[in-house]
């Protein structure tokens, strides 16, 4: 038992990793990590257990519902090294928007601060930079999605959305955009890379329709009409800064989708 002197305490773990003991319970209930036993039957966290630990907080921290980290954590996402690619997109992405916006707010403090005066072009930048790129709330979603849900979606089309959000069952905002985040800074990495029919691009388009039919049902139609709403909104100077992902990103994923389709039917 000498050896556990190595290993940690659930006390001593939830310090270190800063999460709560009852945190570590229901992590253990879940089946998502289990800690070794000493001899007295205390539990007791060591290198494995840290590391599938890391697994799991990398992934809820990108909005992942517990449920699903643990399929992820049998599959896909079993490996460290799997987890921490996508842990480093995502983490990429912010990191590039965060870049950006100091930049922008760096050359616009100097400008002022040699007594110019910012020019109109200089304003738009800054706002772009520093305000246009963060999470908008519904009133902001609204103006840019509803005239073109008008535009490319039927009245029926918009009445079986409104009936599948209905009857839909209670789901978690953040855990969604957080999986949507994680999709969207792979596919970024993935669309550097440039191949379209690669097992990865053909994984990714999976799961991304995966998550897009928690939100269409499935039905052809309505997916058909928010990939047109989607392609203009991305495609529009004025919302395209807003949105979530880049008009080539979405470009990728489309052609990736494409070319998936071919391959199946031969």
């Amino acid at each position: 038992m000498s050896e556990l002197q190595q290993f940690l305490s659930p006390a001593e773990t939830a310090a270190k990793l800063g999460v709560t003991i009852r945190a570590l319970r229901l992590y253990e209930r879940r089946g998502l990590v289990q800690p070794l036993r000493t001899q007295a039957g205390w539990r007791a966290f060591g290198p494995d257990q840290l590391e599938r630990l890391h697994k799991v907080l990398a992934m809820k921290r990108l909005g992942l519902p517990l449920a699903r980290i643990g399929e992820l954590l049998g599959g896909r996402l079993a490996s460290l090294a799997a987890v921490m690619a996508v842990q480093e997109e995502a983490l990429l992405a912010r990191r590039a928007e965060t870049d950006r916006a100091l930049l922008a707010v760096r050359a616009a403090r100097a400008r002022l601060d040699a007594g110019e005066r910012l020019s109109v072009d200089d304003l738009i930048t800054l706002t772009k930079e520093t305000t246009m790129n963060q999470t908008m709330n519904s009133e902001e979603w609204a103006v840019i999605f509803d005239p073109l849900t008008a535009k490319h979606m039927t009245p029926g089309e918009i009445e079986r959305l409104k009936a599948m959000k209905a009857s839909a069952a209670p789901f978690d905002q953040a855990a969604v955009t957080g999986a949507w985040d994680a999709l969207i800074a792979e596919a970024e990495s993935l669309r550097r890379i440039g191949n379209h029919c690669s097992p990865a691009a053909f994984d990714l388009v999976t799961r991304w329709k995966a998550l897009q039919e928690q939100f269409t049902g499935g039905d052809a139609e309505i997916t058909a009409s928010m990939a047109a709403i989607w392609r203009d909104a991305l495609s529009d100077p004025s919302s395209a800064p807003k949105m979530p992902m880049s008009l080539e990103v979405w470009t990728f994923v489309s052609e990736a989708a494409r070319r998936k389709r071919e391959a199946a039917a031969g």
